[in-house]
């Protein structure tokens, strides 16, 4: 083993300083080509990681595991082996055959001492890595992660000094694990969101049925009171016969769909001014009323109401939404979230597939007036006017 230049014998304190001198030099030299390494590497890496979105642009889990808390306790086990590996002297590969000052444990002993620098260096490499990670830039982490193995490698050539594999892999996996844990919370956070906003919208069409049902028996009994009254008399009301028949219908188709969670509106509307032409919203409402629920739709998170197409009742609107959403899967806007509901297509497209399931459809507006976007597109900037019918706001 070839040996690094040696001062003449001296005393102890001068090989002392020595050793911290050689140690100095070697991790000033190893922290100026990790961050060399690290700057020629960035711009590429993260090049590749924005292509790689850009093509694929879904993300790929690297452990698919079953929930969040899977994920962090994978991670725990990832960590404790580790630590496990470090004190077990299995981190860093290193030569015992070094010497310095002609002396074979001085050598090991500054190879230790190297050795120490050196993987305290790659652990915050990781360690930096791992805090800084987004969903987005796994493959930047691990590209910089193996740049600083690369590095420590050379610097510790003369010593046969090198990060170990299993400890290469541990930290990869970390890194992993680490981006899978944080998209999988994102998602059960969406989804708690969701949820929780689909309860809100239950709770309401309850109370809204209730109300409605409240509402229907009063006006049943007052017309029921009336009419006693009017046959006690030997007098009889056409006009109140059929209203008590109209609400007796009522009553009934209300209480169907308060037992029937299925039945419900499936709206199909677009928004010319927010989405351009060509997309559509296909989605369902169980709302008494459910242009309420457009009008919500088209609320402050875009610029300009929606404008309806149709909105058919169906005692399966579960299954005739998820019909539509299935055929119009693959020109869905969201690509990585399925559970948004827009759309690439026309109105009449979709009339197409509807009229197909459904037979027969009483009312469906093809054209979409976009009465606010019309009259707006005019009074914008000269460099706006490109508009979203285009592709995007300039």
């Amino acid at each position: 083993m070839a040996e690094p230049a040696r001062e003449p014998q001296s005393s102890e304190p001068a090989q002392g300083s020595a050793r911290v001198a050689f140690l100095e030099a070697e991790n000033s030299a190893l922290r100026q080509q990790l961050a060399a390494q690290a700057s020629s590497s960035t711009e590429y890496v993260e090049l590749d990681d924005s292509r790689v979105l850009q093509e694929v642009g879904i993300y790929r889990y690297h452990h698919p595991l079953e929930n969040a808390a899977a994920f962090r306790d994978r991670l725990n086990e990832i960590e404790a082996q580790v630590v496990e590996l470090v004190k077990l002297d299995r981190a860093i590969v290193k030569s015992n055959r070094f010497t310095f000052d002609n002396s074979l444990a001085k050598g090991r002993r500054m190879a230790q001492d190297l050795a120490k620098l050196m993987l305290r260096a790659y652990n915050a490499e990781a360690d930096n890595s791992i805090r800084s990670l987004r969903v987005g830039n796994v493959v930047t982490a691990k590209r910089r992660l193996e740049a600083s193995r690369t590095a420590i490698a050379k610097l510790g050539n003369m010593m046969e000094m090198h990060i170990s594999e299993e400890f290469h892999q541990l930290r990869n996996q970390e890194i992993e694990l680490t981006a899978d844990w944080l998209m999988r919370k994102q998602e059960e956070k969406e989804a708690e969101r969701e949820e929780r906003a689909r309860l809100r919208e239950e709770r309401r069409v309850e109370r809204e049925l209730a109300e409605e049902r409240a509402r229907l028996d009063k006006e049943r009994s007052h017309i029921m009171n009336a009419l006693d009254a009017l046959r006690a008399s030997g007098q009889a009301d056409s006009g109140l016969e059929h209203r008590l028949e109209s609400i007796d219908e009522a009553i009934t188709q209300n209480d169907f769909r308060a037992a029937n969670i299925r039945a419900g509106y499936i709206y199909v509307i677009s928004n010319r001014g927010a989405f351009g032409d060509g997309v559509v919203k296909i989605g369902l409402t169980r709302r008494l009323e459910p242009a309420d629920r457009v009008t919500e739709l088209g609320g402050a998170s875009v610029p300009f109401r929606f404008d309806i197409h149709t909105l058919f009742f169906s005692e399966d609107a579960v299954t005739l939404e998820n019909e539509l959403h299935v055929h119009f899967a693959s020109r869905a806007l969201n690509q990585a979230n399925f559970r948004k509901e827009f759309f690439f297509a026309t109105p009449s497209e979709v009339r197409g597939v509807l009229m197909d399931k459904v037979g027969s459809l009483l009312e469906f507006t093809e054209d979409a007036a976009a009465t606010e976007f019309m009259q707006s597109r005019s009074l914008w900037p000269e460099r706006s006017v490109a508009g979203p019918a285009t592709g995007h706001l300039k």
